[in-house]
């Protein structure tokens, strides 16, 4: 049963946020009660605290918080007295506000207050990564469900907290809305929350005084870096370590680029644990660093499109305490690498090796590696999210050793608004790897999708064959339709989108048939 509210006044807000050296005061009547937050206003309910910020913020949106019942508003203040925007003032001149001087983190500090910090009744797992944060978060998520438990995921594929459960927007949700989320799932009866944390919500504060029972660094590779959102790698990057500061346990995987300054930072950490996954042909745990905690080794292929590995544990004294063969439903050698992660943190919370087996046996991640085929085997479909250098590299070179005699087509666009360097990238990579490139619209945002293609176009390697299709839709159904009518067998990569059936277009996100529903339509008709 949900437990008792107890409603909180601004004055008592501003004694929080003081406490924490956030200047801050009441506008209006101190005694104001609030309950919740938002920082939408289509999601504002009456008693709600409503958070003015963002770029895009006009003053109208204030005034729809106050018509939906808002009881406050949070916004940041000017000059030395901490003086209210006029035009806020004229938009809610009778509604009171908590007037700050660093609104962002001010809704950081007073949202676990508001809704009663039920991190305090929580597991909460947060993982790290340039790739693989979503696979991870599934596949523990499986283990936990098949070991009884009923686990909440915030991550890019979904938002599921046991009261609401929808196609995610941003990996990391903001303040107000983490927390509700969090609140929702100990209302909701669950007791263990499993979260990506992006690098905006570390170096953004999204996650500000959010202790993880568990955080996980599964990799390092340039994304993210423009003007809007990290100015260099080296910004990236340490936003993504800052993890290790609001951590129990870090855990780390051992074959990450830069694994020693990883390292280094974990060391924030009370506890480290880590662990590295031996493929034919690499010498990962004989270049480790450190014996790592938890090892794969004697990876296989199955005949169903699965693999096969032993999972070999050490003991607190260094040894083998336990070797369990592991089999995981899906394909992709890199996801190796994944159940190991989500092995590991399972481990770590008790969870034993019948519940991980039975949990990896039959994991589905929607829309990641997704295979769909012709009923002839002529046309293989794989349908995955990979949409940076270095997802796109281990993908590729994945599908390029289990296809060889297969003609490989790819089929992607880049986002408007941000990680341009993606429109470098991305060609550059699938151009080693494919032998036909299509480009295609992917949350263009206030972009010309003609633009991001010509420019896909303009770092297509010399000499690889490419077009472009600007409605997505329309480059599914026709790469696949060709590639059922020529001659020789293929593989064709549907990426970035996966099973997401929205598309991110100027401020709206329209509905549109997922990369997935259009493989079925086309391959299984």
């Amino acid at each position: 049963m949900p437990e008792e509210k107890t409603p909180l006044t601004l004055s008592e807000l501003v004694d929080v946020l003081r406490a924490s050296d956030v200047e801050a005061r009441v506008l209006g009547d101190g005694a104001t009660c609030v309950d919740g937050m938002a920082i939408d206003s289509r999601e504002v309910r009456p008693g709600n605290l409503f958070v003015c910020k963002g770029a895009g913020f006009r003053p109208a949106f204030l005034e729809g918080a106050v018509q939906a019942g808002a009881a406050a508003y949070l916004c940041e203040g000017v000059g030395e007295g901490l003086s209210v925007p006029s035009e806020l003032v004229a938009a809610a001149a009778v509604t009171p506000a908590l007037v700050v001087r660093d609104v962002r983190r001010a809704m950081a500090l007073v949202a676990p207050v508001i809704y009663r910090h039920p991190e305090d009744q929580l597991h909460v797992v947060g993982i790290t990564g340039t790739k693989g944060k979503s696979t991870v978060a599934y596949m523990l998520r499986s283990i936990l469900i098949a070991a009884g438990q009923e686990p909440s995921i915030l991550g890019s594929i979904a938002t599921d907290d046991g009261k609401v459960h929808y196609e995610s927007h941003n990996t990391t949700p903001e303040a107000p809305d983490l927390w509700r989320h969090l609140r929702n799932t100990v209302d909701a009866g669950r007791r263990t929350m499993v979260m990506e944390v992006s690098s905006q919500g570390l170096k953004y504060d999204r996650v500000l005084g959010l202790p993880l029972e568990i955080g996980c660094f599964l990799n390092i590779g340039r994304d993210h870096i423009s003007g809007v959102e990290h100015p260099n790698f080296e910004d990236y990057f340490s936003s993504k370590l800052r993890i290790f500061n609001q951590c129990e346990v870090a855990v780390v995987n051992l074959a990450t680029e830069h694994v020693d300054r990883v390292l280094e930072a974990a060391q924030a950490a009370p506890c480290v644990a880590t662990f590295a996954v031996e493929h034919a042909g690499e010498s990962t745990l004989a270049n480790a660093p450190i014996e790592p905690l938890f090892s794969a080794v004697g990876v296989t292929s199955l005949p169903g499109g699965g693999l096969a590995f032993t999972v070999r544990e050490r003991g607190s004294e260094g040894e083998i305490a336990c070797k369990e063969r592991i089999e995981l439903g899906m394909p992709g050698l890199f996801n190796v690498d994944n159940a190991l992660a989500a092995i590991a943190m399972a481990r770590l919370l008790g969870v034993g090796y019948d519940a991980i087996r039975a949990g990896l046996a039959h994991v589905r991640v929607p829309g990641r590696m997704e295979l769909v085929s012709s009923a002839d085997g002529h046309v293989l479909a794989i349908v995955d999210y990979a949409h940076n250098e270095l997802s796109f590299e281990t993908l590729f070179k994945s599908v390029k050793a289990e296809y060889p005699d297969r003609r490989v087509v790819a089929l992607f666009g880049a986002p408007g608004g941000k990680a341009h360097e993606r429109r470098e990238a991305l060609p550059r990579v699938a151009g080693s790897y494919a032998d036909h490139l299509v480009y295609t619209e992917d949350e263009p945002a206030h972009d010309r999708v003609e633009d991001i293609c010509a420019a896909l176009v303009e770092h297509t390697p010399e000499g690889v064959s490419c077009e472009v299709i600007l409605d997505r839709e329309e480059a599914v159904t026709q790469v696949l339709t060709r590639a059922l009518e020529a001659s020789e067998p293929s593989v064709v990569m549907l990426l970035a989108k996966g099973d997401e059936e929205t598309m991110h277009r100027g401020d709206e996100y329209p509905t549109i048939k997922s990369d997935l529903t259009l493989a079925r339509e086309v391959l299984e008709a």
